[in-house]
């Protein structure tokens, strides 16, 4: 797994990232927030982040990670032991909590265990830019705020995702989303469309003209 450790510590991030080097994954040690800015373009499989840093609060960080619809497993690192440390921990976006000190070995079964629970949760998922489709929850976010749309709204882009980054005949998308309705409701999917955008960016729907529409491929 490629990784991203966030840990301040020198001689503790230095024997995590040995540990988890020696384990098979690829580790990016950063040593404070400012050291990941570089790194946000980067894909990552899971994070390890301390909650106190020098330079800001790892957990914000999390936080705000989980606003912009970033779902990648996290584990917080921290000596805070408290219980209401803890929930602040886990309901801020943390998958997991490990309290310091701990054996390397315990933090490597708990990354198998969230990166195994991220794989069934993530199949349902779709992610294009700022907007995250959930196809198993029928929800739409964009910038990590629901966005509420009707059942047809959300049949065409369930539609799309299931294409995305191929062309989708306009016919046939009529005939999946409308149905029956598709031959008296001649300009019902172009509404749609046009509504979609407006809620969720123009540039997520492209309009390949006289043939159909395409959703982008997924943001990585």
């Amino acid at each position: 797994m490629r990784l991203l450790l966030l840990e301040d510590d020198e001689l503790l991030g230095e024997a995590l990232r040995d540990f988890l080097r020696a384990e098979g994954h690829t580790v990016a040690w950063a040593r404070r927030l400012s050291e990941v800015l570089p790194r946000q373009h980067e894909e990552f499989e899971a994070l390890l982040v301390d909650w106190q840093l020098p330079d800001g609060s790892g957990l914000d960080w999390l936080r705000g990670l989980r606003q912009r619809g970033v779902s990648t497993p996290a584990l917080m690192l921290t000596a805070r032991d408290l219980l209401a440390d803890r929930l602040q921990g886990l309901d801020s976006g943390a998958d997991d909590y490990l309290v310091k000190p701990f054996a390397p070995e315990e933090l490597a079964a708990r990354l198998r265990a969230v990166s195994r629970r991220h794989v069934g949760a993530s199949s349902s998922q779709r992610r294009y830019g700022d907007v995250v489709l959930d196809l198993a929850a029928k929800r739409a976010t964009r910038d990590g705020q629901a966005v509420e749309l009707t059942a047809r709204e959300w049949a065409v882009l369930e539609a799309l995702a299931q294409r995305a980054g191929r062309l989708y005949p306009k016919r046939d998308l009529e005939l999946q989303v409308l149905g029956d309705d598709a031959e008296v409701l001649s300009n019902a999917l172009e509404v749609h469309v046009s509504s979609l955008r407006r809620k969720l960016g123009r540039e997520l729907i492209e309009t390949v003209r006289g043939l159909g529409y395409r959703l982008g491929p997924e943001a990585v």
